[in-house]
């Protein structure tokens, strides 16, 4: 996972929703929780941001240099899958 030090040369904002109690947004939330703190420590000048609102589809959302962003839906994905669509996210940053 030596990517996960990269994340900041190739993204520079990351944006998770998703919903509070909805049980298709759960494996969004415990990613988050789980990785949060590595995520911020290995960039810490990365704006992570979280934005919890009540019945919202789970997305990963990333923003590029000039304002390009794209996202991935997390509904019905696991957290390695969901960590496997975050690489994905940074490699299309180009920097790999």
């Amino acid at each position: 996972m030596a990517w996960r030090g990269y994340l900041s040369r190739s993204v520079k904002e990351l944006r998770f929703l998703y919903c509070q109690t909805s049980p298709a947004s759960l494996p969004a939330r415990e990613f988050v929780h789980r990785n949060y703190k590595d995520l911020k420590t290995l960039n810490p000048k990365l704006p992570i941001l979280i934005r919890e609102a009540s019945g919202v589809e789970p997305q990963l959302w990333a923003r590029y240099d000039m304002g390009v962003e794209r996202y991935v839906r997390l509904e019905g994905l696991t957290e390695p899958q969901i960590n496997k669509a975050l690489e994905e996210l940074v490699k299309a940053g180009g920097i790999f």
